[in-house]
């Protein structure tokens, strides 16, 4: 059980890249407690050299883990599931899966209000820095520079644009006091025409095994700003998970929240 010293956490996924980081990390950090790992059935025995407990249910796991936070970087549509038998037991979650829709983002944010929820499309403490600085360089920079923004991921992501992408980008269209869904383009093809000066273009490269790069781009008379963030390794988004997950631990449901507040 979470302690002033001590918090015990969950991971979903053990057998997965970001699972696999999450798990080797908190064995390494005396402030966590490994209290158990959840996989599917037919992989149980890949994780069987780690000393906790291991299931395929969340649900079986929770009870005898009061307050252990969750830590969820699986699919949309099992994140939403997970976030339903947190609620249940009263397990804080922390989320840093990707690709949520309206509906399963609506879902969670009603669960936040009975157990504590931290939602992150990235972890990484420099990308949320970005995001609240972009903002200032929009107001500053003003309406004649147009902005866009680049993401390249790994081969395997199944999601585009990254849901880092759409956040930083979703915080430069609302400094400029616009609406993200009537202004932005996630593609180009063909013939479409000169580029509108109210828009915001997302694009989604793939390859290779990059861990996650994003450009936001400032395109002003006789110049271009380019701010990146590229990350090198998992760790660094494990390593913000695994904070917020000591943080969460403390906290009384009622809202949804994000590494803003952490911060």
């Amino acid at each position: 059980m979470a302690t002033d010293l001590i918090t015990d956490i969950i991971v979903m996924g053990g057998c997965g890249r970001m699972g696999g980081t999450l798990v080797r990390m908190a064995q390494n950090d005396p402030d966590l407690h490994l209290k158990a790992v959840i996989e599917r059935a037919e992989r149980l025995d890949e994780l069987e050299r780690l000393d906790c407990q291991l299931s395929a249910d969340l649900d079986e796991v929770l009870p005898q883990s009061p307050r252990a936070v969750v830590v969820e970087f699986t699919s949309p549509e099992a994140t939403v599931e997970h976030v339903g038998v947190c609620k249940r037991h009263g397990n804080p979650i922390v989320i840093g899966t990707t690709g949520l829709k309206p509906d399963q983002l609506a879902t969670i944010r009603e669960a936040a209000m009975e157990t504590p929820v931290l939602l992150a499309p990235n972890m990484s403490l420099g990308v949320n820095v970005l995001l609240k600085i972009l903002p200032q360089l929009v107001r500053m920079l003003g309406p004649a520079y147009d902005m866009e923004m680049v993401e390249i991921h790994h081969s395997r992501k199944k999601d585009a644009p990254s849901g880092t992408a759409l956040k930083l980008a979703e915080c430069m269209v609302q400094a400029r006091g616009w609406v993200y869904d009537e202004v932005k383009r996630h593609s180009r093809d063909g013939i479409v025409g000169e580029r509108p000066e109210k828009e915001m273009g997302v694009m989604a490269v793939r390859g290779g095994d990059v861990v996650g790069d994003h450009t936001a781009y400032f395109f002003g008379p006789g110049e271009r700003i380019e701010i990146t963030h590229r990350a090198h390794s998992r760790e660094n988004f494990a390593q913000g998970a695994l904070r917020a997950a000591k943080w969460l631990a403390r906290q009384k449901p009622g809202r949804l929240y994000d590494i803003g507040d952490l911060l």
